[in-house]
């Protein structure tokens, strides 16, 4: 079962199963100080949509030290990619702006057991096109 796709990426227990999603959204207003009142403000419209998602991978159900390496080259690409829910939704165009990553648990090679990793998403304008956000 797919939990989510980032471009050909796919998330999915195979692959790299996120156990945590967190999305923030903000709306912009300018603001201009006033003398002995309230600042005024202007509403500009919403602001870029931030995603999370951050989970563990052990060794033992899935290669995360592949799927991270994968998705780090297309953060290196600087490229945007369709975020696209399990249900089918598109959720809009994302760049990779973040993966943080802690190795745990090792093996007497020195693999890790567990991988917990955090990825950092930013929702840019689909008129932009690929690689415009870099």
């Amino acid at each position: 079962m797919n939990l989510m796709a980032l471009g050909m990426f796919v998330f999915s227990i195979d692959t790299l199963a996120y156990q945590e999603l967190a999305r923030d959204r903000a709306w912009r207003h300018a603001r201009a100080p006033r003398v002995g009142a309230l600042d005024a403000t202007q509403f500009l419209g919403r602001d870029n949509d931030e995603i999370t998602l951050a989970g563990d991978a052990p060794a033992e159900l899935m290669d995360g030290a592949a799927s991270l390496a994968q998705l780090v080259d297309m953060a290196a690409d600087g490229a945007a990619w369709p975020l696209v829910s399990g249900s089918g939704d598109v959720l809009g165009q994302f760049v990779v702006t973040r993966v943080s990553e802690r190795h745990t648990a090792f093996f007497p090679d020195g693999t890790p057991r567990l991988i917990s990793f955090q990825l950092q998403l930013l929702e840019i304008d689909a008129e932009q096109g690929a690689g415009a956000a870099a």
